[in-house]
């Protein structure tokens, strides 16, 4: 399959109004945005989505690749439906995330960078969320932040995807 079917007609356009945000000679400064949608399209961002991005913005795929992995948002392996990345920086460990992260372990069954057997979720630390405030944080999926995560919230949550899954 060439690299441009990979993506969908909605995909390469949504990408490709990306890349209008950035002079003409710059495409390559999309690539987080097209990364992004690539993912959201795909789930995870697999070698061969890579090549297509790295054809879309006309950039050699290594590049498309460093990015991809430098940056924690990107998935390179397969994840479930639902990732719950829960910040266990030290704000928010002090705060509880990391009690919120062993309770999260002990309730889904699995570790840090593992899924579900049922390919539901995925656990992930992440990096610094930037609201140490509303501690302990998540995200689901890269888009939902959900603030204040004590034992009862988080089971709340859990089955409310676990309805949606």
């Amino acid at each position: 399959m060439s690299a441009a079917l990979l993506l969908s007609a909605d995909a390469q356009s949504r990408i490709e109004r990306e890349v209008r945000k950035f002079p003409a000679d710059q495409k390559q400064s999309a690539v987080m945005a097209a990364l992004a949608i690539a993912q959201d399209e795909h789930g995870w961002v697999s070698p061969e989505v890579i090549e297509a991005v790295a054809a879309v913005l006309q950039m050699p795929p290594i590049a498309v690749h460093e990015a991809a992995t430098f940056y924690n948002m990107y998935d390179t392996r397969p994840v479930g439906k639902f990732k719950l990345a829960i910040c266990t920086c030290l704000p928010c460990a002090l705060r509880d995330g990391a009690k919120a992260g062993e309770y999260l372990k002990e309730r889904l069954g699995i570790n840090y960078g593992e899924t579900t057997a049922d390919g539901v979720f995925t656990l992930k630390e992440s990096e610094c969320q930037g609201a140490c405030g509303d501690a302990p944080v998540l995200l689901v999926n890269n888009k939902r932040m959900c603030s204040f995560m004590d034992n009862a919230k988080l089971d709340a949550l859990i089955d409310e995807l676990k309805a949606q899954g």
